[in-house]
């Protein structure tokens, strides 16, 4: 990510405006340091706490002092902009009780105000029955509120032809395009290339992230339009994060790289060491807390949560 990290808990919000307004050369003298700590994104907000990319999910992350949370953003059969990760909405709502002959209970079949029937809470915990999916603009209303910045996937855009323009007229009318937002508080993600390249001709100011790990001759060819390469963990070599950090994106900055989804604490450390911008996780706390503690325990020291977790980006 385009997150520059953050050295303290308490100084988290202006390590972020550093790292991403700052000079390139910071982030060498930051990689090389032993107390170098990744900024943590918390993965469709806090879903160790609250049901995944749900208004709850979000504040039980502002609760826990997470400053960046993730989401995921698809479109409807009427075209309104709705925050679900899964392009099917079987997984986290009632929508099989709800509508059992309407399968495979795809997003793009179901209009807003279908959607907006279904329960995405019951599935986690009775506690949460009655939440919502909620609509990109909610979402981002939500976020504004509680003071964090947004981590947002364009999911599956190939499934959705012109979600791009939508993505940038709705941030653009709840006050998320002006300078200090578009500067400091917003990444935008996607595993589709294409996508990519079409916001940064909509917007060339956006800072974006390609979800994936493109071979290392490859890389330039990304930095013509994102800012960011966003892969899976697994694929995180100190040699790949040297070549990522050799080059300069669209705005002249150093790339940046974020890790996901990283739930193990000796994972965490270990991407830490080499010195990774992010890292992406369903425990954002748990995995926090492990980071500024990291030089005085041992990898793995921390207890692991048992509540349920989503696994993929």
């Amino acid at each position: 990510m385009q997150l520059r990290p953050a050295v303290a808990v308490a100084s988290a919000l202006l390590g972020v405006s550093a790292l991403l307004t700052g000079p390139a050369h910071a982030h060498s003298t930051a990689a090389a340091t032993p107390s170098h700590t990744p900024l943590v994104i918390g993965h469709r907000g806090s879903p160790v706490s609250a049901p995944e990319n749900t208004l709850a999910s979000v504040d039980a992350a502002a609760r826990l002092g997470i400053t960046w949370v993730e989401n995921d953003v698809q479109r409807t059969k009427d075209g309104a902009l709705v925050v679900l990760h899964d392009t099917t909405l079987s997984r986290t709502t009632d929508v099989e009780q709800r509508y059992p002959d309407r399968s495979p209970w795809r997003v793009a079949d179901f209009t807003l105000a279908e959607i907006e029937r279904l329960d995405a809470g019951s599935w986690y915990g009775r506690r949460f029955a009655g939440q919502r999916v909620p609509t990109l603009g909610r979402y981002l209303d939500r976020v504004e509120r509680n003071r964090q910045n947004l981590l947002m996937e364009v999911k599956a855009p190939e499934l959705y032809p012109g979600i791009e323009r939508r993505i940038t007229s709705e941030l653009r009318r709840r006050g998320w395009l002006d300078r200090p937002h578009v500067a400091r508080r917003l990444v935008l993600q996607s595993f589709n290339a294409a996508s990519l390249r079409t916001l940064h001709r909509l917007r060339p100011d956006l800072t974006l992230g390609f979800l994936g790990a493109p071979k290392t001759g490859e890389l330039r060819s990304y930095a013509a339009y994102a800012d960011q390469l966003n892969p899976n963990h697994k694929s995180v070599t100190p040699s790949y994060l040297r070549a990522v950090h050799a080059l300069r994106g669209p705005h002249g900055r150093a790339l940046r790289l974020s890790a996901w989804t990283v739930d193990d604490v000796g994972t965490a450390r270990s991407l830490a060491r080499m010195g990774v911008d992010g890292i992406i996780t369903n425990k954002p706390a748990e995995i926090r807390r492990a980071l500024n503690d990291g030089a005085r325990r041992l990898p793995g020291g921390a207890a692991g949560s048992r509540a349920r977790v989503p696994s993929a980006a």
